[in-house]
């Protein structure tokens, strides 16, 4: 049987497993925290990337951390903006079916999750911003949204 499990945010994704002998982590800790995304999903997958940053959520606030305290930045490029496509853009690029990352992504923009797309990338594939999924924004750069993330406070996940 796994430990890991999903919630107490995010129902549906970012599974987590508790951990033996650690100690809670202090409830007045906040967080600031970029993701870096540049690999797809898997063809019919939720991209893995995105879960990562669903799945620190979770677990933070299943160790006694504020929602309210975590601030997540998810900056996506290379072919992992197509991962970010509306139901339109969707089709209008030859994509089969429904995009499987759409519910997620929508989900995780209503708990504040910023999703910022590299401009250079969505030129490079194509994409413009209206085809993306309301409310995902759309930097000069992913190298950009980095530095003013950085200049924010913001950490970057290492992996």
């Amino acid at each position: 049987m796994s430990a890991f499990t999903t919630g107490p945010v995010f129902k549906d994704f970012g599974p987590h497993a508790p951990v033996e002998g650690i100690a809670q982590v202090p409830a007045d800790t906040e967080f600031a925290h970029s993701f870096d995304v540049a690999k797809p999903g898997d063809e019919g997958q939720r991209n893995r990337g995105f879960e990562s940053a669903a799945r620190f959520i979770n677990m933070h606030v299943a160790a006694g951390v504020p929602e309210d305290n975590i601030r997540i930045a998810v900056v996506v490029h290379g072919p992992a903006v197509l991962d970010l496509l509306s139901a339109e853009g969707w089709s209008a690029h030859g994509k089969a079916g429904e995009n499987p990352n759409a519910a997620m992504v929508r989900e995780m923009l209503d708990h504040g999750v910023q999703f910022i797309v590299c401009g250079q990338s969505a030129t490079a594939q194509g994409v413009t911003s209206g085809e993306l999924i309301p409310g995902v924004e759309m930097a000069l750069s992913a190298m950009t949204a980095h530095a003013l993330l950085q200049q924010q406070g913001y950490t970057l996940n290492p992996f």
